[in-house]
């Protein structure tokens, strides 16, 4: 494992594009990888895929990705986000579905380098992109280096 591999974390939800697109750029993220299970939500706004492409590209030259392989299912969303379930019975799930479907092996450090986890939630406390990270950094032997941007 490659150590100090830099990934960062960004939500788009309680952000301007200006500010979100600004944290991407002054960070030097190299590509946005989407950990949402659906990237087309009306309520998305200017992060729904298409649009989301298009001004990363053309706003800073950043790659786009879609890995629902990081994102819980949808009944686990459900019972954690729309029912108000607890967070730490949703974390426990959340690593036991990525300790099953052995995100480790589907990803190498290096594709990482220079990326960004992205998710709506505004703040990465009760966000399932810091259990990606978590997750990681403990497979991978601490060599992530996580920003929360």
């Amino acid at each position: 494992m490659a150590k100090n591999v830099e990934v960062a974390t960004n939500g788009f939800t309680q952000s301007s594009a200006e500010s979100f697109f600004e944290r991407l750029r002054k960070a030097g993220v190299k590509k946005v990888v989407d950990v949402r299970l659906h990237n087309t939500s009306q309520l998305a706004g200017f992060a729904k895929v298409d649009d989301l492409t298009y001004f990363l590209e053309a706003i800073g030259g950043i790659a786009y990705e879609h890995a629902p392989l990081l994102a819980p299912t949808e009944p686990m969303f459900k019972a954690y986000k729309k029912d108000k379930g607890d967070w730490g019975v949703f974390r426990g799930r959340f690593l036991d579905l990525m300790s099953e479907r052995q995100i480790e092996k589907h990803l190498q450090p290096k594709a990482l380098e220079g990326a960004c986890l992205l998710c709506s939630e505004a703040r990465p406390e009760h966000c399932h992109r810091l259990l990606v990270c978590e997750y990681l950094n403990a497979k991978w032997r601490g060599g992530l280096r996580v920003s929360h941007l």
